[in-house]
């Protein structure tokens, strides 16, 4: 009498399972999946939170006064490639994260706290939304206070000696 044959106690490997062939352990996510690594560079990051940052009205400019005086120069040298749109904007990234550090100079009369919440937010949603790592924080330093003034021309005025 033949006995029936005992299927295999090992369950089928799982197709979706996110292990290595090596027998370790590989998580598997976003940017990191069974047929390879995504990297992001740092000047991607960059550019990305520049970009959303200016998106805020109320955002008159990013760096510090050294850093625009030098974008101001560089701007108007023949050639060149324009604004530095990650002027002002330091990251730090990992595998799965990044931390964003931003200098901007607020236009006056804008409410500098809620201003920073809607450049937080915004800057979040647009690097995670196209680089999926996770923003673990975005700070904001504020450089400076644009004024009306500013803006003026000191050639329209009258002179006061003749």
């Amino acid at each position: 009498m033949t006995q029936p044959v005992k299927s295999s106690t090992k369950p089928p490997p799982d197709t979706n399972a996110s292990s290595s062939n090596d027998g370790g352990s590989r998580i598997e996510g976003p940017l990191t999946t069974r047929d390879g690594k995504i990297t992001v560079a740092q000047g991607v990051v960059q550019k990305i939170a520049g970009m959303a940052c200016r998106e805020i009205s109320g955002v008159h400019a990013m760096g510090g006064g050294a850093t625009r005086a030098f974008g101001a120069i560089r701007e108007r040298i023949p050639g060149s490639t324009g604004p530095n749109v990650a002027q002002g904007v330091g990251v730090e990234v990992g595998e799965t994260q990044a931390a964003i550090d931003l200098d901007i100079v607020v236009e006056y009369g804008v409410s500098i706290a809620d201003l920073g919440q809607s450049i937080q937010r915004n800057v979040k949603q647009a690097v995670e939304r196209m680089t999926a790592l996770e923003v673990v924080e975005v700070n904001i330093s504020v450089a400076d206070v644009h004024l009306p003034t500013d803006d003026a021309d000191n050639s329209n005025q009258e002179s006061r000696v003749s």
